[in-house]
């Protein structure tokens, strides 16, 4: 849990114009943007529940902090409520970690509620995810990240090199 937070992520309801604005308002990016969906994305699980979801997130780099776009596609998922409830908008933190059973494990240790989470969207079927919520419902939600070792090709890039 000594991992620090490297992503800032913020759910959308349109992944192309959000990053147009990000780069073009804040100077944040270039952007590069994924569809994560089933079959590559495995073992999904949203609130206990296994379900299939998908969504397009985009990623980019400013300084040492990585900011997340992510636009739901289909099924439930903590962004599609995020996007009901509260519109637009900072949605959670996230950590990359070496050893993601392991820090799963810690956080559910640490009373942190499971939300959401999935694998197997990097290209050699690596990679995964997994969301909770603080002890106590206060604070952001935050998520344990496994980079993949390769990504899967971009859907596009922004602006494009």
């Amino acid at each position: 849990m000594n991992a620090p937070f490297r992503q800032v992520a913020v759910v959308v309801h349109d992944l192309e114009a959000a990053v147009r604005h990000w780069w073009q308002t804040l100077g944040v990016g270039p952007w590069t943007a994924y569809t994560l969906a089933p079959p590559r994305l495995r073992d999904c699980v949203y609130r206990g529940e296994r379900v299939d979801f998908s969504l397009r997130h985009a990623l980019a780099w400013s300084g040492e902090m990585q900011f997340e776009l992510v636009q739901p596609l289909s099924g439930p998922s903590i962004f599609a409520d995020h996007l009901e409830r509260h519109g637009e908008g900072l949605q959670h933190l996230g950590r990359y970690v070496e050893d993601h059973p392991a820090e799963v494990v810690a956080y559910l240790e640490k009373g942190f509620t499971p939300l959401q989470s999935a694998r197997g969207f990097g290209a050699e079927g690596d990679g995964a995810f997994a969301y909770f919520a603080p002890p106590g419902g206060s604070g952001p939600v935050v998520e344990l990240i496994s980079a993949p070792k390769v990504r899967i090709e971009p859907d596009f890039s922004y602006p494009e090199h």
